[in-house]
């Protein structure tokens, strides 16, 4: 029987080409995503990679737990197993506290954490029944704190520790864990990103550091990694006989991520990210 695996977010960047790449290595996908009106440039890829019979779309979204479950329970129904997870759904967000409500803050976190929890929970009973894989794409953002990208990092931090926290557990029931962190990607996704630049001003005081802020991401992007080779990164670890906890998909991104977890007092990260700002 062929292994089934559970993707979320797949309309477009690092999930579409994921699902795309773990169809082609021979797994049966379940694409998942908010809006299924979104779904034909996967279709389309689908085919042209001859993996149209290996892809099985279905709605979803992250932040309804009942949702979640109901999706989990129809893929082992119609399937007969689930083998693995990539937790991919996610959205970016710039601001700073004093510019943007609490409330705004929690709305990222229902989406980049409980959303990874929504869809972890009910799927784990099945990861142990299989002696599963559970991948969380998660961002060198859950590793080194940046500017501006508060709600963003802080929920992709949350993402990682409560990962690192359950790995030993469920690893003792056989089912692996592994947080995914890639760097810049060109993809969508901070297109996606909810800023309109001619809001600059309405940060106040913080106007020039985040025009800085800006800049450096304009730069960071543009020699920015391809969603197929943070693709290929993903599924060589679904695919590895013992995948590794922590997984950087590019070498900007390993170098990135080493500044934080060498840096025992903090300097180097402060010193980095202090740069951008001024």
């Amino acid at each position: 029987m062929t292994d089934t695996v559970l993707i979320t977010g797949t309309s477009s960047g690092i999930g579409l080409t994921t699902a795309i790449a773990a169809a082609k290595a021979g797994w049966r996908v379940v694409a998942t995503m908010r809006d299924t009106g979104k779904a034909e440039a996967l279709r389309a890829a689908a085919f042209s990679a001859g993996v149209v019979d290996l892809i099985d779309i279905r709605p979803l979204d992250v932040v309804d737990a009942a949702a979640a479950s109901a999706c989990v329970e129809g893929i082992v129904r119609d399937h007969g197993r689930l083998d693995a997870v990539i937790n991919n759904a996610g959205v970016g967000h710039l601001g700073t506290l004093e510019q943007e409500t609490v409330d705004d803050v929690r709305t990222v976190f229902e989406v980049n954490f409980f959303g990874v929890l929504n869809v972890t929970k009910p799927a784990l009973p099945h990861l142990r029944a299989s002696a599963g894989r559970l991948l969380t794409v998660t961002s060198v953002g859950g590793v080194v704190g940046q500017p501006f990208s508060e709600s963003y990092c802080a929920a992709k931090f949350a993402v990682e520790g409560y990962m690192e926290s359950l790995a030993p557990t469920v690893g003792a029931h056989g089912v692996r864990v592994t947080v995914v962190e890639p760097g810049a990607v060109a993809s969508e996704f901070v297109t996606n990103v909810a800023f309109d630049p001619a809001q600059l001003e309405s940060f106040g005081p913080y106007a020039p550091q985040l025009r800085n802020v800006l800049d450096h991401i304009g730069g960071a992007f543009a020699a920015a990694q391809s969603s197929d080779d943070a693709a290929a990164s993903i599924v060589s670890t679904l695919t590895a006989d013992k995948p590794p906890f922590r997984v950087q998909t590019s070498d900007h991104a390993r170098t990135f991520s080493a500044t934080k977890l060498s840096d025992l007092d903090g300097s180097a990260v402060q010193n980095m990210t202090a740069a951008w700002v001024s």
